[in-house]
């Protein structure tokens, strides 16, 4: 019979699978069958906490690849998919089961998210080609789901500021902006008519085929910013589909790789990453530097924790330079839901002094910083008020 919601027996019945066998005693044990195997899931991945006295092992995830891809399907049966992935991230980090990641057949088990991409783009080098194959479809699937929530918000948002930017006095009819007109003539406003008598009428000009902005990615590959990789790559797929915008990325440690030959599909841009090593910004400034041959029609997006392991002062001055030049420059700490990472505070307030904001993005926020920083907007209000609303 089952223990109903809310009541003594059931609270404890919680807190003994919380707590684990040591708690048997005061708190009874565990009389159903699929209370038992949710616990023998727990205590394989709880229980071996070499900083709990007297703690003893009751299961275990070491071994075999299929051991774990049947801890991996227990786990999903008892539990929710949010509960699912930390116990996942868990058991990584706690178990050392990266190298088992290398296993097919683990892969297939495993929930997809965000998180695992990363872990998986760190083994990239060492993946033997069948487990690379199943390692794309996992990652295929995270970027379409991605994909999914934000592309079409992306194009909508950079579809209007480019609009915006080709805003012209004299529309014609079909390309008036009728809610900007009215605002712009709210004071020609007649009472005894109940209408406004515009004087300016305020339109777009008509869309242009040319490419009006160039959007230049350039993403730090360290291992902390693996959750900010993924998601650039995904932006700047969506952004390179924009004919109206020329999209570069950049991926860099302390070699530069130029990606944007692979933008047609983000899944092959994040293969072709590489997690982990050392962090030459100023060698990546440099070189993106090249490939920005419009100042004033160009937004340069840096994406990193500003440590640098380059030479920092002219990191520093080349950012100067761009922005002197006319270049739109963003330093994100983080595009990640993950809020700021670790960064480099004095790296970060150099950059400040020369106007240029630095902080972290959520990727639901990024179309909207997208939109504000083509259309030129003001950049570090926008950052103020996002921050003031968490």
């Amino acid at each position: 019979m089952t223990t109903p919601p809310g009541t003594d027996d059931d609270q404890d019945r919680r807190w003994r699978l919380v707590l684990g066998a040591p708690a048997e005693s005061a708190l009874g044990g565990l009389s159903r069958a699929e209370d038992t195997a949710m616990d023998e899931a727990l205590s394989a991945l709880y229980n071996g906490d070499e900083h709990t006295p007297g703690a003893k092992r009751t299961a275990g995830l070491s071994g075999s690849a299929p051991k774990v891809a049947r801890w991996l399907g227990d786990i999903r049966s008892y539990f929710p998919s949010t509960v699912v992935e930390v116990m996942q991230h868990d058991a990584i980090d706690r178990l050392q089961l990266a190298q088992l990641l290398l296993e097919p057949e683990l892969l297939e088990a495993v929930e997809p998210d965000v998180q695992l991409v990363g872990t998986l783009l760190t083994l990239n080098r060492v993946m033997p080609e069948t487990t690379r194959a199943t390692a794309r479809v996992v990652v295929r699937k995270v970027v379409r789901e991605i994909e999914h929530r934000l592309a079409a918000r992306t194009v909508a948002a950079v579809s209007g500021a480019l609009n915006r930017a080709a805003r012209v006095s004299r529309p014609r009819l079909r390309d008036i902006d009728w809610d900007r007109t009215i605002r712009r003539n709210l004071a020609h406003y007649l009472p005894e008519h109940r209408t406004v008598v515009p004087e300016r009428l305020v339109g777009y000009g008509r869309r242009a085929q040319a490419v009006q902005r160039d959007v230049v990615l350039a993403i730090d590959q360290s291992g902390s910013m693996a959750a900010s990789v993924v998601y650039a790559a995904v932006f700047g797929a969506v952004l390179a589909s924009i004919r109206s915008l020329r999209t570069s990325l950049v991926v860099f440690d302390t070699s530069v790789v130029d990606l944007t030959e692979q933008l047609s599909d983000p899944v092959d841009v994040l293969f072709g990453t590489q997690l982990g090593g050392g962090t030459d910004i100023n060698r990546a400034i440099a070189y993106c530097g090249q490939l920005i041959t419009r100042p004033a029609d160009s937004l340069f997006i840096l994406i990193s924790d500003l440590y640098e392991g380059g030479i920092r002062d002219e990191m520093i001055r080349r950012i100067a330079t761009m922005k002197e030049a006319g270049v739109q420059v963003l330093v994100l700490l983080a595009l990640s839901d993950e809020g700021a990472p670790a960064y480099d505070h004095d790296n970060a307030a150099a950059l400040a002094a020369l106007g240029v904001p630095a902080f972290a993005c959520t990727p639901d926020r990024f179309p909207d910083l997208l939109s504000i920083a083509l259309d030129r907007g003001d950049v570090q209000a926008w950052a103020r008020a996002q921050a003031n609303r968490r």
